[in-house]
């Protein structure tokens, strides 16, 4: 079962919507799902959708409702595209982390009071990385995200398990960035590294030319692993 519901900001005086896909039963821990750079799209909610179906409460925050809600694009319409980019160049990302903090208490309060993990793709992993270093969340997964070697002063704070997932030929992280990932990283005991050989940012995305059926399913198998382990 999944639905638009309301969630409340940390501050109390705003609410912004929020894709929840609910399992049958009681959940048994809560995965928050950060948006890539296209909003809450179709690829976004099939995600939620399939994390619902393995058990888990899944929540997909609407991130840029203080830009305009309900934003939704495709990555392959090329006027998409570059509407995507302009709303990440207006996205105070700070704010955004508050955002899912909020999320946080949101699905903490819809699973008892237990865990909650986060995943998120582009734009989102880096916001994974973020949440991680920001956050209570008790594990997050990133997926191709962007500048995480400008955020990695920020790694002592990481406090709980992190996973990420880096293609090796990603147009938007540099070989120069993945050195930095690797070297400022590899030995952080809380953080573990997936190098993905020969693939290109997007490579997991559900539906859309980006896609790798390969490599999505070997990263998400080990996403799947992690957060039974950690979440369990």
């Amino acid at each position: 079962m999944a639905a638009m519901e309301d969630v409340m900001t940390l501050s109390g005086d705003g609410i912004f919507s929020a894709y929840v896909s609910r399992p049958e039963g009681v959940p048994k821990a809560a995965i928050i799902v950060i948006q890539e750079i296209f909003g809450v799209n179709t690829g976004i909610r099939q995600k939620c959708d399939n994390w619902a179906g393995k058990g888990y409460l899944a929540v997909a925050p609407d991130l840029f409702w203080r830009l305009e809600p309900g934003i939704s694009l495709d990555p392959d319409v090329p006027a998409e595209f570059e509407q995507a980019l302009e709303w990440m160049g207006k996205f105070n990302q700070d704010q955004g982390i508050r955002d899912i903090e909020a999320t946080i208490k949101y699905a903490r309060g819809q699973v008892g009071g237990g865990k909650v993990g986060c995943v998120g793709y582009c734009l989102g992993g880096r916001l994974a990385f973020m949440t991680a270093a920001r956050t209570d969340i008790n594990a997050s997964v990133g997926y191709y995200g962007v500048g995480i070697d400008g955020l990695l002063g920020e790694k002592h704070a990481i406090a709980h398990p992190l996973m990420l997932h880096i293609p090796t030929e990603d147009g938007f992280v540099d070989a120069a960035t993945q050195k930095a990932m690797h070297d400022g990283l590899d030995d952080h005991p809380k953080v573990t590294l997936h190098d993905y050989e020969g693939l290109d940012h997007g490579f997991a995305t559900e539906f859309g030319k980006r896609r790798d059926e390969t490599a999505a399913r070997l990263a998400d198998s080990r996403t799947e692993a992690f957060f039974e382990r950690e979440l369990g």
